[in-house]
């Protein structure tokens, strides 16, 4: 009873907190074409002392065999024989607006059967962006952050995952992005959660911000904001994300039947009174094992094993309660002193909305 009073009460100031006057429009918006890109690569991580890709990972050899050709080194991929390297892929996040020489991290991960790749060394691996051109190269001592699996005949020690690393600023742009923020004589601001009451709102602030009409809202997920003659765009942007809307929340329950979580969001209202009957069925299968033996020493009947299934139904006493407020505190006050469990929870709530009592919208994941 005490972990589902902890539940409901995190719920409930979950719900409270999110019910703020103001918002700002930082939070509710990003700007088109300031986003993370992603970079891939394939590598190989060198130097494992026998944890790296046993000879089965047919890929290691040829990997290697390649890299070793590039270097002036020669040699049939069927006749290589290592442990100290496993193949990797590389991804990371490039930065916004990346330039030239700027650095970042590179998270490595193991392709093959390798069973640590800490303390290795990656080479030099091209990071391929999403149009196919090669954006910057990664290189460094990958770090497992003290993970390791050892295993034998006696079973098996693992902590975290030794197959995947990180190599600390390992990543460097070779090359600028194509996009050009200080060139752009508009943007697109676009909304995290497309409203068109927000998306008004968000034109509003920003006009009556600026003193002209430069932002439009297109639909309910775009606002255009066209920069004024000589502005400064950078700051701009700064001043116009920390300007403050109204906040007027759609009331929602979303419900995650599979775990059974449900997050109340917004002013949740009840049509008072509203009654709630709960009650409990448990049926319990109990197997009893029992033994039949025969009756003589000498007799020629058989020992045999036999069960008995006993079937027991229990039902609790129905309550009937009573909540005669209309604010989303005490119905969920209501909900927990009743005892009800979480999967309770969401067959009460739709029943209520069913008979129109709770003016919310219900989303069921």
């Amino acid at each position: 009873m005490a972990l589902r009073k902890g539940v409901f009460w995190l719920l409930l100031l979950f719900a409270l907190a999110v019910q703020s006057d103001t918002l700002k429009i930082g939070n509710e918006v990003s700007i088109a074409g300031v986003r993370t890109n992603y970079l891939t690569g394939y590598g190989i991580v060198v130097g494992l002392g026998g944890s790296g890709d046993g000879t089965t990972s047919r890929f290691t050899l040829l990997s290697i065999a390649n890299m070793l050709k590039k270097m002036g080194v020669l040699i049939d991929p069927n006749k290589v024989r290592t442990k100290n390297a496993a193949a990797v892929m590389i991804t990371a996040n490039m930065p916004y607006f990346a330039k030239s020489g700027m650095r970042f991290d590179v998270t490595v991960s193991s392709l093959g059967d390798a069973k640590n790749i800490g303390n290795g060394v990656l080479i030099r691996t091209p990071l391929i962006g999403p149009d196919n051109k090669v954006y910057g190269f990664a290189q460094g001592s990958v770090s497992t952050g003290g993970g390791f699996s050892e295993s034998n005949k006696g079973g098996k020690a693992q902590k975290n995952f030794a197959t995947t690393g990180v190599v600390i600023d390992g990543g460097m742009m070779e090359r600028d992005l194509p996009y050009s923020f200080e060139a752009q004589k508009s943007v697109d601001l676009m909304l995290k959660h497309p409203d068109f009451s927000r998306a008004s709102g968000i034109e509003e602030a920003i006009n009556t911000f600026i003193g002209n009409p430069v932002a439009t809202a297109v639909d309910s997920a775009t606002v255009k904001l066209t920069f004024p003659e000589e502005a400064d765009k950078v700051k701009l942007i700064s001043q116009i994300m920390q300007l403050k809307l109204s906040s007027n929340p759609d009331p929602t329950i979303v419900i995650y039947e599979r775990t059974g979580t449900v997050i109340m969001s917004g002013d949740i209202r009840i049509d008072a009174p509203v009654y709630v009957s709960h009650g409990n069925i448990y049926v319990s299968v109990v197997k009893t094992p029992e033994v039949s033996q025969p009756s003589g020493a000498f007799s020629a009947g058989e020992t045999v094993k036999t069960e008995t299934v006993e079937t027991q139904v229990k039902e609790e006493d129905g309550r009937i309660f009573a909540i005669e407020s209309t604010s989303l505190k005490d119905l969920v006050k209501a909900l927990n002193d009743l005892g009800t469990s979480p999967r309770d929870l969401i067959a009460i709530l739709q029943a209520i909305k069913n008979s129109g009592k709770l003016h919310a919208k219900i989303i069921v994941m």
